[in-house]
C-alpha cells in the first residue's frame, strides 16, 4: 500500500491490542489501493479515513442475578460502524471471547457484506462476554432483559436493527424483543431472527447456509464445475453448517465431515443430517454422539484435523481463523479446488494467500455468507409492510441476491485488474456503493 498506508498506520496506533480488527482492515485496504488511485476526490474527502472509524461505540455494564441469587456483571458492546446506506445492521454475539477488537472486525466486515446485498442497510455488530452455555432459561432471560434495558436506548427500526449471532438464538432474541417491546411500548422490527408467529421470516434459519451454497454454485459454474458428485467438508454444526450441508446434498454433493468446538466427525458414507439435527438442535449435545448411532463414522478430538480429510470443496462455517496456512496447503495438496466461507473470516491471511496463489475458487466471507443478513433485511421489509412472504418467495429472493453478489464481485475484480480474485472483487464492489453515499453526504464538521 502507498496511498492508504497512513490510514492503516492510524488504525493500528488508534486501536492498540486489537489484532482481529487490524487484520480485517488491512485485508480490505490492500484491495482498495487501486480504487484510491482512481478516485483522488475520495482520498481528499477522507472517505478512507472515515470508513475505518466507527460512527459510534457503545459500551455498558450488564448486571444480572443467577438462580442462586449471586450478582454477575458482564460487558455489553454495540459498534455502530457505518450508516451511509441505511440503518446499522448486524448480529449480537454472546460468547466469552467477545471484545471490542472482534466486534469492530465483524462490524467493519458487515459494512461491505451488507452493501453487497444491494439492500439499504449499514454495518454494525454487538454482543457481550456472557456465555449462555450451562445457564438456565431463567438466567439467560434475566441477562437478556438487563442487556436490552440499556441497548434499547440506542436502537430502533430506522436506526439500528440487531440480529442473532453465536450464542444468540431464537430463545435469546425472544427475551430481548420482549424487553424492548415492554420498554418502548411499540411493536416494530427492531430485531431480526424473530419467531415466525411474531414477525420473523421464513428461510431465516437456513439463510446463511443456503446462501453460501447459492454463491459457491455460481462461482463453480463460472469455472466449469459444480457441487454435483463432489465430496465436501463442512466445519461447524450450527445453523450455517447444517443448512449448508442440506443444500449441498440437494445440489448433488456429499458432505462427509462436520465439527463442533470439541472435535469432528467423519462419515465416508455421507453425513446423516437428521441425526445431526436431533443431536445439536433438539438434544443440544456434542457432535461426538453421532458415532454412537452411525458406527461406520469416526470421531476425532480437536478441530483442525478436519482439513486433512480429502475433499473437492471445503466450507469453513465454524469461527474466525480456523484455517491457517498449514491447513490451507493440506487442502490444496489433497485436491480441494474450492473454498467457500460460511463463518466470518475463517481463513488467516496466509491461508487466503495459499488459496489465491493456487487458483482455488475462493468465496470470501463478506460475499459468500451474506445470505443471513440478506434474509434479515427481507424480514425488515416484511415487518414494514406488516406482511409475510412464503418460504419459496423468500428463498427465490435469497438466491437472486447471492447470484448477484457473485456477479458484482466478479465484475468489480475484472474491472480493477483482479480477475478471478473474489476477495478483491467483494471488497471493491461493497466499498464503491458506501463510498459514493458518503461522498454525496458531505463532511460533518
Amino acid at each position: 500500500m502507498k496511498i492508504l498506508q497512513n490510514v492503516m498506520e492510524q488504525v493500528i496506533s488508534r486501536n492498540p491490542g486489537e489484532p482481529e480488527f487490524h487484520q480485517a482492515v488491512r485485508e480490505v485496504l490492500e484491495s482498495l489501493e487501486v480504487v484510491a488511485e482512481k478516485h483522488p476526490e475520495w482520498v481528499a474527502a477522507g472517505i478512507f479515513d472515515r470508513i475505518v472509524e466507527p460512527e459510534r461505540q457503545i459500551i455498558f455494564r450488564v448486571p444480572w442475578v443467577d438462580d442462586k441469587g449471586k450478582v454477575h456483571v458482564n460487558r455489553g458492546i454495540r459498534i455502530q460502524f457505518n450508516s451511509a446506506i441505511g440503518p446499522y445492521k448486524g448480529g449480537l454475539r454472546l460468547h466469552p471471547s467477545v471484545n471490542t477488537s472482534i466486534l469492530k472486525f465483524l462490524g467493519f466486515e458487515q459494512i461491505f457484506k451488507n452493501s453487497l446485498t444491494s439492500l439499504p442497510i449499514g454495518g454494525g455488530k454487538g454482543g457481550s462476554d456472557f456465555d449462555p452455555k450451562g445457564k438456565s432459561d431463567n438466567e439467560v432471560m434475566r441477562f437478556c432483559q438487563s442487556f436490552m434495558t440499556e441497548l434499547s436506548k440506542h436502537i430502533g427500526a430506522d436506526t439500528d436493527v440487531p440480529a442473532g449471532d453465536i450464542g444468540t438464538g431464537a430463545r435469546e432474541i425472544g427475551y430481548m424483543y420482549g424487553q424492548y417491546k415492554r420498554l418502548r411500548n411499540e411493536y416494530t422490527g427492531v430485531l431480526t431472527g424473530k419467531g415466525l408467529t411474531w414477525g420473523g421470516s421464513l428461510v431465516r434459519t437456513e439463510a446463511t447456509g443456503y446462501g453460501l451454497c447459492y454463491f459457491m454454485d455460481e462461482a463453480l459454474k463460472a469455472r466449469g464445475k459444480s457441487f454435483k458428485g463432489s465430496t465436501v467438508v463442512v466445519s461447524g454444526s450450527g445453523n450455517v453448517a447444517i443448512y449448508a450441508a442440506q443444500k449441498v446434498h440437494e445440489l448433488g454433493g456429499k458432505v462427509v465431515a462436520l465439527s463442533d468446538s470439541n472435535g469432528y466427525i467423519y462419515d465416508p458414507d455421507g453425513i446423516k443430517l437428521d441425526t445431526v439435527k436431533q443431536i445439536k438442535e433438539v438434544e443440544r449435545k456434542r457432535i461426538s454422539e453421532y458415532v454412537n448411532i452411525h458406527t461406520n463414522a469416526t470421531y476425532t478430538e480437536g478441530c483442525s484435523g478436519i482439513w486433512s480429510i480429502k475433499c473437492d470443496i471445503a466450507l469453513p462455517s465454524a469461527t474466525q481463523n480456523e484455517i491457517d496456512e498449514a491447513s490451507a496447503k493440506l487442502l490444496v495438496a489433497n485436491g480441494c479446488y474450492a473454498v467457500g466461507e460460511g463463518a466470518n473470516m475463517p481463513s488467516t491471511p496466509e491461508a487466503v494467500e495459499v488459496f489465491l496463489k493456487n487458483k482455488i475458487i475462493y468465496g470470501p466471507a463478506k460475499a459468500a455468507n451474506a445470505g443471513g443478513v440478506a434474509t434479515s433485511a427481507l424480514e425488515m421489509c416484511q415487518n414494514s409492510m406488516r406482511y409475510s412472504w412464503s418460504f419459496e418467495e423468500v428463498d427465490a429472493k435469497l438466491k437472486e441476491i447471492m447470484v448477484n453478489i457473485y456477479r458484482n464481485a466478479s465484475s468489480a475484480a475484472k474491472e480493477y485488474g483482479f480477475e478471478d480474485n473474489l476477495v478483491a472483487g467483494a471488497n471493491i464492489a461493497g466499498f464503491l456503493k458506501v463510498a459514493n453515499a458518503m461522498y454525496s453526504h458531505g463532511i460533518a464538521y
